[in-house]
């Protein structure tokens, strides 16, 4: 096996292998770089987050239990309530692989703060090398109620071998004058910002019908596998700024659009990061994964989820709101991002999570 971020059949051959156990597993889960991840029925409401690096979770759990959950039938988690369930898959990692989890896109697009802990790890989200146990996930809504069931899928893993790969700024504009990886609104070229990472800017043009979404805070139940059901008048404001800015307010959850398009070679992968307090004291992203091919062949938007807990911030049309890195795969994927694989958020637009029945301003 190559060294870098794994593709679609490098999971294949972990389930067949039983590095990764999960019977039940379907083929739907596993992405071009990456594998969705399921809710097992076994839930808890916890008293608080924690960690457990220097034991199993389950030492730590039964001393901050709640109420424990049974999700064979769906059950409603309320906001600012945590909770943590076990996930169906487990791990046996052999031969240097580790990897890290992160919310899937719809996930983020909810303001659902989750994050996996594992045994002896000393970080959310972080597998390490070489991992065999299980993998909880630990969920707190933050804007709305959300009825969730066995079987839904809230997060992804990414694995690596050996080592990341990532792509050097310099390697990164050199790739973009052959092989462009960011463009306008009409699918021309776009000058590559790049340092530690590929620039973007938010569009906050007073000419847009909606520039933002706003969530509300009295929204009813939403049902997470419920698709293209829920009414976004009932769970979203729309906001059209008049001059050119918008200010985040501490504790509202937005949902903004970046100004440029941008594009995943079918080679590479690529992150978001969540925070850069260089950038702004703000979240910009709770998701941040991009399988390749996202974007093919003229870039597509980057949906962003805002959110500072401080201070009040302004947002000026165009202004710099986060950076992307690109790291390449072990090999080049046959399986990319789009149609062929029904993936979500292909040629997106300002667009909310899969749930509601528009999707697009």
């Amino acid at each position: 096996m190559n060294k870098g971020s794994l593709v679609h059949e490098d999971y294949l051959d972990l389930f067949k292998s039983n590095n990764i156990n999960y019977v039940k597993y379907t083929s739907s889960q596993i992405q071009p770089s990456s594998l969705d991840l399921t809710l097992s029925e076994e839930c808890y409401e916890i008293e608080a987050s924690f960690l457990s690096p220097n034991a199993n979770v389950r030492d730590k759990l039964t001393k901050i239990i709640n109420k424990k959950i049974d999700l064979n039938d769906a059950y409603i988690l309320k906001k600012n309530t945590t909770y943590i369930v076990r996930l169906n898959e487990k791990l046996n990692l052999k031969n240097d692989i580790f990897g890290k989890c992160n919310p899937k896109s719809s996930t983020g697009r909810l303001d659902i703060f989750c994050r996996a802990i594992l045994n002896f790890s000393d970080e959310y989200e972080k597998i390490p090398i070489n991992y065999n146990g299980e993998i909880f996930l630990e969920i707190t809504p933050r804007s709305f109620n959300i009825a969730l069931k066995k079987g839904d899928s809230l997060n992804q893993m990414r694995l690596i071998h050996q080592n990341h790969k990532y792509v050097e700024d310099e390697s990164l504009h050199n790739f973009h004058k052959i092989d462009p990886i960011i463009f306008d609104e009409f699918g021309n070229t776009n000058v590559a910002d790049i340092s530690s990472g590929l620039k973007i800017s938010v569009d906050l043009k007073k000419i847009n019908k909606t520039s933002a979404y706003i969530a509300k805070d009295n929204a009813p139940v939403l049902h997470y596998n419920k698709i293209n059901s829920h009414k976004v008048a009932d769970f979203w404001d729309t906001i059209k700024t008049k001059d050119d800015y918008l200010i985040i307010k501490p504790g509202k959850f937005y949902i903004l659009k970046s100004k440029q398009k941008i594009r995943i070679p079918k080679t590479m992968a690529g992150e978001m990061k969540p925070y850069d307090t260089g950038i702004g004291d703000f979240r910009v992203h709770y998701a941040g994964f991009f399988d390749p091919g996202f974007g093919d062949p003229f870039g597509s938007y980057a949906v962003l989820e805002v959110k500072t807990n401080e201070v009040p911030f302004i947002l000026h049309d165009d202004q710099v709101i986060a950076k992307i890195h690109y790291e390449k795969l072990n090999k080049e994927t046959k399986v990319v991002y789009g149609s062929n694989i029904k993936s979500n958020y292909q040629n997106q637009a300002l667009a909310l999570s899969k749930h509601f029945e528009t999707l697009r301003n």
